[in-house]
C-alpha cells in the first residue's frame, strides 16, 4: 500500500472528540504509591527502545498480532517483540515456563487469547498460570462506548471493572474424592482482597471517579465472598469522599442490562469479574472493542478485555482488531511511550467513529485490512520521523 507521508507539524490538531477520547484513553494523572507500584515502567534497553514478549496465542491471535506489528513498525514505535507461542498445543509445559521467563526478563507482555483444551491431560491453563505465577493481582478494563456503534442503550456508558486476578475460583485446586464426586477449592484471602479493592479506590480517588460498587455473592459464601466484602468495606472508610456500595453478582448482570449509569467503578472477584466483562461488553458492542490490563507489582500484561479466541473466525479477515490494538496501545502508556499511544488512539477513534470503517460485528461490512489500513493512512499524516532531542514520553 502506498501511502504519501507528510511532515509532522505542531500545528495539526486531531478533531476535539477525536482528542479527547484518546487522551481519556492514555490519562497519566499522578498516580498513588500503590499505583506507582504496580505500573513500574521496565528500563529502555538499546538506546531507549523496550522488549516486549509477544504471545500470540490461539484463534485471530496470530492474525490480529501481526496488524500490531504492523502498525508498530510504520509509526516507528521503539518496541522489539519476542515472539514466544504458547497455545496449549505441546505436550508439557515447557513452552509456559519460557514465555514466563521471558517476562520476567522484559517485564512486560502483550497476548492474544489463549485457549487449554479441558481433555489435554498435563497442560495446564496458559491463562491462569501467567497470572499466578507473575503475581498479576489485578485486571483492570475500562468499559467505553464508542460514538456511533449501536448499543443496547442510547446513552454513553463509561464503567471501570477492577478484578481480582489470581484467586477464588481460579486457583485450580480441583481433586476427585471419591469417584464421581469432584470438589474445587475456592480461595480468598485477606491480603489479595485489600489489594484489589485497594486499587479500585486509588482508582477512583485520582481519576474522579464518584463511587465504588462491590460484587460479591457473600449471602450464600458467607466466608469466602464475606471476607471479600468486609474488607472492601473497611478500606472504604478510609476513601469518605467516595460511594461505596455493594451488590450480589446475578442481581448486579440484571441491574448492567437495565440500568447501567448506576455503575461507575465495579470491585470484583474472579470469576464475577469475568461474567460482568462479558455482559458489559455485550452491551457496547461485543468482545472485538476492549481492552484488559493485568497488573503486578513487578509485570504488566496487556490483552483484549474478553478471552475469547475466535477460533471459528480465524483466517477470514473479519476478526475485529480494535480491542488488540487498543491493548497496544495500553501497552505504550504503561511504557511511557504517550505521543505515539495518543496517535495510534486517535488512528483508531477516526477509523470507527469518524470513517465509520467497521467490522461486521459492530455493524460495519469493512475487513480486518481495510480498518488496519485506514489507521495507518491517518498515522501518515502524523509521522514521519521522530526528531532528535525531543522527549516523545511526555
Amino acid at each position: 500500500m502506498a501511502l504519501r507521508l507528510v511532515k509532522l507539524t505542531q500545528n495539526v490538531v486531531a478533531p476535539a472528540l477525536s482528542r479527547t477520547y484518546a487522551m481519556a484513553a492514555s490519562a497519566e494523572i499522578q498516580k498513588s504509591p500503590l499505583q506507582k507500584k504496580i505500573t513500574k515502567i521496565p528500563n529502555a534497553q538499546y538506546g531507549g527502545r523496550h522488549a516486549v514478549t509477544m504471545l500470540p496465542g490461539g484463534g485471530i491471535g496470530p492474525e490480529l498480532m501481526n496488524y500490531v506489528r504492523d502498525i508498530f513498525s510504520y509509526a516507528g514505535v521503539p518496541v522489539d517483540f519476542e515472539v514466544i507461542d504458547i497455545a496449549g498445543t505441546e505436550d508439557g509445559n515447557d513452552d509456559l515456563d519460557y514465555a514466563i521467563t521471558s517476562i520476567k526478563r522484559n517485564g512486560v507482555a502483550i497476548k492474544g487469547n489463549i485457549e487449554t483444551k479441558s481433555e489435554e491431560a498435563g497442560v495446564i491453563s496458559r491463562n491462569v498460570a501467567l497470572r499466578n505465577e507473575l503475581d498479576l493481582f489485578v485486571n483492570v478494563m475500562n468499559c467505553r462506548t464508542y460514538p456511533g456503534v449501536v448499543t443496547r442503550h442510547q446513552k454513553p456508558i463509561d464503567i471501570l471493572i477492577v478484578r481480582q486476578n489470581t484467586e477464588g475460583e481460579y486457583a485450580m485446586l480441583e481433586h476427585e474424592s471419591v469417584p464421581g464426586v469432584v470438589e474445587s477449592m475456592k480461595v480468598v484471602t485477606r491480603e489479595n482482597s485489600e489489594r484489589v479493592a485497594r486499587y479500585a479506590f486509588e482508582y477512583a480517588r485520582q481519576h474522579g471517579r464518584k463511587k465504588v460498587t462491590t460484587i460479591h455473592k457473600a449471602n450464600i459464601m458467607k466466608l469466602s465472598d464475606g471476607l471479600f466484602l468486609q474488607v472492601s468495606r473497611e478500606l472504604a472508610n478510609e476513601y469518605p469522599e467516595i460511594e461505596h456500595n455493594d451488590m450480589i453478582i446475578d442481581n448486579c448482570c440484571m441491574q448492567l442490562v437495565s440500568n447501567p449509569y448506576q455503575f461507575d467503578v465495579m470491585n470484583t472477584t474472579n470469576l464475577y469479574g469475568t461474567i460482568i466483562t462479558n455482559v458489559i461488553c455485550g452491551l457496547i458492542g461485543g468482545a472485538g472493542l476492549l481492552s484488559g490490563k493485568n497488573y503486578g507489582d513487578h509485570y504488566a500484561i496487556f490483552e483484549p478485555g474478553t478471552r475469547n479466541t475466535g477460533t471459528a473466525i480465524a483466517g477470514k479477515n473479519i476478526a475485529n482488531p480494535v480491542a488488540m490494538l487498543n491493548a497496544a496501545v495500553d501497552m505504550l502508556n504503561h511504557l511511557g511511550h504517550k505521543h505515539h499511544a495518543t496517535i495510534i488512539s486517535e488512528a483508531i477513534y477516526k477509523t470507527i467513529v469518524e470513517d465509520n470503517i467497521r467490522t461486521a460485528d459492530i455493524g460495519g461490512s469493512s475487513s480486518s485490512t481495510e480498518i488496519v489500513e485506514n489507521v495507518i493512512k491517518y498515522l501518515s499524516t502524523k509521522v514521519t520521523h521522530w526528531p532528535v532531542g525531543v522527549d516523545y514520553t511526555n
